[in-house]
């Protein structure tokens, strides 16, 4: 039987023009930056630049076609590249790997060379620039390069360089920029974006997806990805072939361009770990030779995520934000319910708990993965809002209403929400999915009394923190993937 055989996918558009700057070739032999650059983990004096070499300037078209993975039922012993159910099919092999990956679509295979990053605040005339350096072969020719001493609530420019080891000149140079978080007295109006659940089979255009370009409107201060960023589950199974996931989907001309121009915070969830509601000691053969702990360590890898992956950052007077780990220190799903049972575990709660209780912003946001409040479909046992984690969904519920000035936003769902719980008053935002293609799983004749908004549509969310009157407001709006405003919620201090 033929292993290697591929399935067409979708067209792809010509790389971004020259004039967005985002990718400029001067030497014939590379290496390139096809998967662009990501700016991660701002704060008010510091930043870190992802940076990635690539043997050619541009992906693979869709003539590489996708794998396709054969599963044997468990129960039936049959054969099927569709399984109903993964966890009683068991993956066959052997997998893609090396060469066979390089050659899929959307694939951007990596290459030996060094990166430096120029960068100065703008309108100065001076660049700073960081010592060249080699990419890590055994971290998909990756480097993350850490830009300190930065001035608070400042706009900086930057351009990424790469070339050969030892050359004298760049072969590839990406232009682009981002903002520090201001100090914590800056009481200035600040707004902030966040995504969820980008599926790649489910992009809305041909190179990408609708939403990145408006949130640029927006002139965000930062973004934030709360998980699922890429779905592993069907075709990655082998390190090879989750790398690739990573390499179709920000080779892909608006993540190129959105990322360029923009910081951002990555948050993991099940599928860009490993597969769907799962947990560290879960046990499946239906993921190959690919492992949750292998998962772990490409999901920083690809995101330059700072560790421990549970952190938090301030953004001016008024805001403060938290972004919870929901994977890596879960008890099963399946065990039954009670204190020692647990998503975030005992070291994160503790911390979580100790810096809200200290913080003294006006907003405090907890940007997470899973929902808090929900509510769910009944039927799933993966979130707080689920029966299954009842005990410290109620623990983690009534703590944060009780702050009075907290508020949930979280990924996940592929759909829209604004929920109350009515227990705690505790509210919460559920971004919705990146996609019209990839929102369902809810109906709107499920809405409860609990939901204050509720659309089974893709989109964005934003927050805008500002002054009016001299007291603190937060505006929290929902988007279509156009750009329309769906839902705005106004919040007031406390």
């Amino acid at each position: 039987m033929d292993r290697r055989t591929f399935t067409l996918g979708l067209p792809l558009l010509a790389a971004c023009a020259a004039d967005r700057a985002t990718e400029h070739a001067t030497a014939p032999d590379g290496p390139y930056q096809a998967t662009g650059i990501k700016i991660c983990e701002a704060d008010s004096n510091s930043a870190t630049v992802w940076t990635r070499t690539t043997a050619k300037a541009e992906r693979v078209g869709p003539e590489g076609g996708i794998p396709v993975i054969r599963y044997k039922d468990g129960r039936t012993g049959e054969l099927t590249s569709e399984p109903s159910n993964g966890r009683h099919h068991e993956a066959v092999g052997p997998f893609p790997d090396g060469d066979d990956v390089h050659k899929l679509e959307g694939a951007a295979p990596g290459a030996p060379g060094e990166t430096r990053v120029r960068y100065r605040k703008q309108g100065a005339d001076e660049w700073s620039e960081t010592a060249w350096g080699p990419v890590a072969a055994d971290a998909d020719f990756t480097r993350h390069i850490e830009l300190a001493g930065l001035e608070p609530g400042s706009r900086y420019e930057l351009e990424v360089e790469a070339r050969p080891a030892g050359a004298d000149a760049a072969s590839s140079k990406i232009a682009g920029g981002f903002k520090t978080a201001p100090p914590p007295e800056d009481d200035s109006p600040r707004t902030f974006v966040v995504s969820t659940c980008t599926a790649y089979p489910d992009r809305d255009l041909p190179d990408g997806y609708k939403m990145y370009a408006r949130m640029l409107e927006l002139d965000p201060e930062f973004f934030v990805h709360t998980g699922d960023v890429v779905y592993y589950d069907k075709l990655a199974k082998n390190q090879s072939l989750a790398r690739w996931h990573w390499h179709r989907m920000y080779s892909l001309p608006t993540n190129v361009d959105f990322h360029r121009q923009v910081s951002s915070y990555f948050i993991k969830d099940d599928h860009d770990v490993w597969m769907n509601d799962c947990w560290p000691t879960m046990e499946t053969k239906y993921m190959g030779d690919f492992t949750f702990e292998q998962g772990q360590r490409i999901f920083p890898e690809q995101t330059a995520q700072k560790q421990p992956s549970y952190r938090t950052v301030r953004w001016g007077k008024d805001l403060q934000v938290w972004f919870p780990e929901g994977r890596d220190y879960r008890t099963p799903n399946d065990i039954e319910d009670g204190p020692e049972k647990t998503i975030w575990g005992a070291e994160q709660k503790e911390w979580l708990k100790r810096t809200m209780t200290e913080s003294d912003a006006a907003f405090k946001l907890v940007i997470g993965a899973t929902p808090v409040v929900g509510p769910d479909r009944q039927n799933k046992r993966d979130n707080h809002s689920n029966g299954v984690f009842k005990h410290e969904g109620e623990e983690i519920r009534a703590f944060l209403a009780g702050l009075g000035n907290a508020y949930a936003i979280c990924g996940d769902r592929h759909w829209q929400y604004v929920s109350r719980d009515t227990k705690t008053g505790l509210m919460e935002f559920a971004v919705g999915s990146a996609s019209d293609e990839h929102a369902g799983g809810f109906k709107m004749d499920l809405r409860t009394d609990e939901h204050l908004y509720l659309n089974i549509v893709g989109g964005f969310f934003s927050g805008t923190v500002e002054r009016v009157d001299g007291k603190p407001r937060l505006t929290l709006r929902h988007y279509s993937v156009d750009g329309k405003v769906l839902n705005e919620v106004v919040r007031e201090s406390v």
